[in-house]
């Protein structure tokens, strides 16, 4: 592998761990599309969009486990509420990465374009649900815990644009459902690449250095300078306009999701 490819897995992963930081939202956003590219880019043609979600994925693992030591500390993670989505959470997860394994990279490509653009839509328009009920039962929290896993799968986010509306809405402070949800995000993270792991496993072709669909140069590039540039991204929060930087991010996520999906077309 080129050094030119380790430098831009190690630029990724700080722009990932800043945005992480400062804006509080997972890097799948940026990942998935930038990866792609960069895979696509390395001629290794349908595989590429499998990879950059399973990278992304297994990319989330440590970030997760930092944020969840923050928050712990913090007292704010409802521990009960995790112990009860995580099950459904982890099924949900495995589920969709197995089925995300054989689905042809364009709907794969299209499904993640159109869900970065709502988040988008959400975040410009900055739409907070209001609380009008409580915590379902274990029924419901099953049903949730499915639906985020399975989503996150697809396109390998840690849960939080899912999670914490969902929380919120169930009358959860704000506080505790991003910490809850923070909590969360490392069962989708490890179920998802367990779940890509599997399903890429006898696929053929696979670039060297990978296992299944995980590509372990990016993930520990991307990992281990992430890691380091979150907390930056989080002191700068309390100086930088916030909402302004909201809405480029926003801004940014649509382009880069629709350049993966011309990117995709075009090569296949």
């Amino acid at each position: 592998m080129l050094w030119e490819w380790w430098l831009a897995y190690l630029a990724l992963g700080a722009v990932v761990g800043f945005f992480a930081g400062l804006l509080g939202v997972g890097g799948g956003g940026i990942m998935v599309p930038v990866l792609t590219s960069m895979f696509l880019a390395q001629g290794l043609g349908d595989q590429s969009v499998h990879l950059a979600l399973a990278t992304s994925m297994a990319s989330i693992v440590l970030t997760s486990v930092s944020s969840i030591r923050s928050h712990h500390q913090h007292g704010a993670i409802l521990w009960p509420v995790v112990w009860r989505l995580s099950p459904a959470i982890v099924a949900g997860t495995i589920g969709a990465a197995l089925i995300a394994g054989a689905l042809p990279s364009v709907a794969l490509a299209v499904f993640f374009c159109c869900f970065m653009s709502y988040i988008a839509l959400q975040m410009l328009l900055n739409v907070k649900p209001k609380a009008s009920r409580q915590l379902p039962g274990w029924g419901g929290l099953s049903l949730a815990g499915l639906s985020i896993g399975g989503i996150s799968a697809l396109v390998a986010i840690g849960g939080g644009s899912l999670t914490v509306p969902f929380l919120t809405w169930c009358n959860v402070r704000l506080q505790n459902a991003i910490a809850t949800s923070a909590a969360v995000g490392l069962p989708i993270a490890l179920s998802g690449t367990v779940g890509y792991l599997w399903s890429g496993w006898a696929v053929e072709n696979t670039p060297q250095y990978s296992s299944g669909y995980v590509y372990w140069p990016a993930v520990v590039c991307i990992s281990v300078v992430s890691f380091f540039t979150a907390p930056l991204g989080v002191k700068l929060a309390h100086r930088l306009p916030v909402s302004t930087l909201k809405k480029i991010f926003a801004a940014l996520l649509v382009l880069l999701s629709a350049k993966m999906l011309h990117s995709v077309l075009v090569a296949l």
